[in-house]
Formats: structure tokens, sequence, C-alpha cells
């Protein structure tokens, strides 16, 4: 049995999207997936990414990219995949940027208020 992707969307509750998208890494993620070319990104370059983000445009050093990478893998993936927003092949270790016209305009919406630390 296949849920459609309208079916889906409408089981995922708005408490949960707007969840997914009130942590400053998953909107980091959506964010740098939105402006890569074709939404996809591998699982390093998106934790060093994430791990710059955090810290403001400075390099992460090899401890803070592994606090990176495993809360992506077990927190904040999960989340905005939960929310259809993502899709994470750890296998292939790719994320796909797969939010729909609402995460986008989520994203849009936000964008004037984000602050940097």
């Amino acid at each position: 049995m296949t849920n459609s992707s309208a079916e889906t969307r409408d089981t995922i509750s708005p408490d949960a999207v707007l969840s997914a998208v009130a942590d400053d890494h998953r909107r980091a993620v959506l964010q740098i997936l939105n402006r890569t070319d074709g939404g996809v990104m591998e699982m390093s370059a998106l934790t060093d990414a994430v791990a710059e983000h955090v810290r403001d445009g400075e390099p992460p050093d090899d401890d803070q990219r592994r606090r990176v990478r495993t809360a992506l893998h077990h927190t904040h993936l999960p989340k905005l995949e939960a929310c259809e927003m993502v899709v994470y092949d750890a296998e292939t270790e790719q994320v796909r940027n797969v939010a729909d016209e609402l995460g986008q305009e989520l994203l849009a919406l936000i964008a004037p208020y984000e602050t940097r630390r």
C-alpha cells in the first residue's frame, strides 16, 4: 500500500513541522541543501557546512565536526525525514532536500529573523 504525497503530508502534524524547523541546526541543513545544486550533499560535506554555520563561519575542529555529525545522524536528519523535508540514505551517505512548497515557504518566512550568534 502506497500513500500519495498529499495523503502522507496530511498525517504530519503542523506541530511536528514547526518543531522540525525550530532548531538552528535543522534550519541550517535545509538552507544549505536549498543552496546546493540539485539539493543533494554528501554527509561529510553537509557536516562541515553545518558545523561552520554553528561557528558563525569559523572552520570547525575535528571534535566539533564529530559532535555535529552525530547530532545530524541521530537527531536532526531523522526529525527532518519524519516531516518529509529530507531523505538521508545512510548507505550512500547522501542527504537530499525533498521539502515541498510548504517547507520552502517556511524557510522564506524564517529567513529575515535568522540571527548570527
